[in-house]
């Protein structure tokens, strides 16, 4: 029997892209979404990605009896967008939620950057994305994984209040230090939080480099028993579409995740295992510290991809900014847009990074340059300060006209004294 496991786990997730919104758009046209880039896009993926993989994963599933288990995050953006565009992809992700072998964790509804800019809409997203995982899949998500594996001490503090006692991060090399992501964590500031580990050696091998490596499953399995020498578990965290989107079908990506879970299971020395499942399985073998933010983005492993430049910066506290004004107005259109323009995805777009992971970059870029990505998000968070500032006058006059308001009194008649 396996006394090691492997931690399956794929991030799905689809911004709603801007259009091109003017400067002479701003208080005209409050329209923000490229309807046909985000329908053409999602329908793309679907056929490339989502599909042939859900149809494989179910197909996995199915053939090994129970030993092969993954999980997925899925944002409520995508989830949105796959209701609207291509529901036959909700449709496969119930058949894999019904086999009982796949979890579903929770996350931001708005795939944002919450859990850096407010505590309260951070708990709200999460309990609003929870909330759909149920009514869409029939399951409660008990494991947490926040946007882009961001991760701190503090908010591992409020995942925890939330009532999540499993949390999936990044093994950054720059807080592990000497220690291995292999092995199951605790939280320093919230020790009965548990922390899984992203081997990102491993999963970037699958994620980044497997069309140069052109690795067989067999070896595969080699390169992780001697990742994991030492320690319990190896977590292999990646985009879904590295499948079909990111590595090509021609790379030979479905072939090589087909025969995966039988070279695994052959070999004897691995099982498969969920989130919930590992750190029921494992005892956590020290805690981890992170003061400031962590993420699997790039070689620093921080927020720098959203947050690093003057751009970013002023964007990120424009959008916040607005949040109590929102809490007054309380329009539920409002509150959809505004979710929408926290999607950490328009940040990630102003990035100037140009060096190491450049090309990363580039190639998830709509815009030609950070520059005309700040611009258009800029113009589209003006016109909604407008509507917001009118919505917030509107009920400024509606409470003025209630507070002068004052109901007749009712008119006692005198009666007349008897003589």
């Amino acid at each position: 029997m396996a006394t090691k496991s492997i931690c399956l786990y794929f991030q799905v997730h689809q911004p709603t892209r801007l259009r091109l919104y003017r400067f002479f758009d701003i208080g005209k046209d409050s329209h923000y979404y490229d309807d046909f880039a985000n329908r053409t896009i999602l329908r793309r993926v679907a056929q490339k990605c989502y599909l042939p993989m859900n149809q494989l994963m179910l197909e996995l599933i199915n053939k090994n009896k129970g030993k092969f288990k993954i999980c997925y995050s899925i944002s409520g953006s995508a989830l949105d967008q796959f209701q609207r565009f291509c529901p036959e992809v909700i449709d496969s992700f119930k058949a894999l939620a019904a086999t009982g072998r796949v979890e579903f964790l929770a996350e931001t509804y708005y795939h944002s950057l919450a859990s850096l800019g407010s505590d309260s809409e951070f708990k709200h997203q999460v309990a609003k994305h929870a909330a759909k995982i149920e009514e869409l899949f029939g399951v409660k998500p008990v494991a947490f994984r926040n946007t882009e594996l961001i991760y701190s001490n503090s908010i591992g503090e409020i995942v925890y209040e939330m009532g999540y006692k499993t949390m999936l991060t990044e093994g950054a090399r720059h807080i592990m230090g000497w220690q291995s992501p292999n092995y199951v964590y605790t939280a320093e500031t919230q020790p009965k939080l548990k922390l899984l580990l992203r081997n990102y050696v491993l999963s970037d091998d699958i994620a980044f480099r497997f069309s140069q490596n052109k690795v067989t499953a067999q070896q595969y399995v080699g390169w992780m028993k001697d990742n994991a020498k030492e320690g319990d578990i190896v977590n292999l965290f990646m985009d879904y579409e590295t499948f079909g989107e990111h590595q090509s079908p021609d790379s030979g990506i479905f072939e090589f995740m087909r025969a995966l879970p039988d070279a695994v299971l052959k070999d004897g020395t691995f099982g498969f295992v969920t989130p919930s499942e590992a750190t029921k399985k494992y005892k956590p073998v020290s805690d981890i510290a992170v003061e400031d933010p962590i993420s699997w983005a790039d070689e620093e492993r921080d927020v720098t991809a959203w947050l690093g430049n003057e751009l970013q910066s002023e964007a990120f506290k424009k959008v916040y900014a607005m949040k109590e004004k929102l809490a007054i107005v309380n329009d539920p259109d409002l509150y959809e847009d505004w979710g929408h323009l926290q999607e950490s995805d328009h940040f990630y777009y102003m990035c100037t990074k140009f060096f190491s992971d450049g090309e990363v970059h580039k190639y998830f870029n709509p815009y030609d340059t950070p520059y005309e990505a700040f611009i258009n998000y800029m113009n589209v968070i003006s016109d909604f300060q407008i509507r917001l500032d009118e919505k917030r006058a509107a009920l400024d006059v509606r409470e003025t006209a209630a507070q002068e308001f004052e109901a007749p009194k009712p008119v006692r008649k005198k009666v007349a004294k008897k003589k």
